[in-house]
């Protein structure tokens, strides 16, 4: 099974970019697409049922904000935008597919650099979403997590990481939470097969720091431990353009 996760910035603009050629060219069994900024009405007949692709969306009430969008080929056992958590369940951040043998998190963290408050809330979602998805394990199936986290895990994790400590995204607060997921049983599939540094997902568009690879890591496919086994390939894709993200890649046997 191929699965694929990309930060869009812009489902409307991505698709004028060529996200359709994206999804042919993949072929993936699911797609996971984050920051739509689309409402249900702006959706189009070919966004909702690309290349045979089945939507699952989750939108947010502000227009031009967050929101994002599961494709898959075969439909899910199960579809949820809703964790019953006043902290998950804001913002259109996420959908919750259940396959056959896993769960399926599609998921825009928020991001904290509007200021402490929105730090705070970062946090607290982070909370929130761990203990949803421990609850889930208990119940006897992996889960597989993938977005934008918003947050880069080590100093092999961005370029710039001295500059930055005190940038929200490089926080010792969000790492450490990113240390607690993986501590609790979630593998970042990336670092399975890739060990060094120099490898990004966003790079910020105004000073040109993509050319110069001036970048951050903070998208991701985390599996859990029941998982592990069959985590067969994970790729970043810097050489697919059309957002300030590239996409990812995970294959489970």
């Amino acid at each position: 099974m191929k699965l694929a996760s990309w930060n869009v910035n812009g489902l409307r603009a991505a698709w004028k970019k060529g996200f359709p050629e994206f999804l042919a060219a993949q072929a993936a069994d699911v797609v996971c697409v984050q920051e739509t900024k689309l409402q249900a009405d702006q959706v189009t007949d070919e966004m909702r049922a690309p290349l045979g692709y089945e939507s699952q969306w989750c939108f947010a009430e502000r227009k031009g904000y967050s929101g994002v969008v599961t494709y898959a080929k075969a439909p899910p056992l199960a579809v949820s935008t809703i964790c019953d958590s006043p902290v998950l369940d804001r913002e259109g951040r996420l959908v919750h597919t259940e396959l056959a043998d896993f769960h399926l998190f599609n998921v825009y963290f928020p991001n904290g650099g509007m200021g402490p408050e929105r730090v705070q809330h970062k946090l607290a979602f982070y909370e929130a979403f761990l203990t949803f998805t421990e609850t889930l394990r208990k119940r006897g199936k992996g889960v597989v997590v993938c977005g934008d986290v918003n947050t880069a895990h080590t100093e092999l994790d961005l370029a710039r990481p001295k500059e930055n400590a005190q940038t929200s995204g490089f926080l010792d607060a969000e790492r450490e939470w990113v240390a607690r997921l993986v501590a609790a049983g979630y593998h970042d599939t990336f670092r399975i097969f890739t060990a060094e540094s120099g490898h990004y997902t966003w790079w910020d568009m105004k000073s040109n720091a993509r050319a110069r690879n001036i970048g951050w890591r903070i998208d991701y496919f985390f599996v859990s431990d029941e998982l592990r086994a069959r985590v067969r390939a994970a790729a970043i894709l810097p050489g697919v353009l059309g957002s300030d993200h590239c996409p990812i890649t995970l294959e489970l046997e």
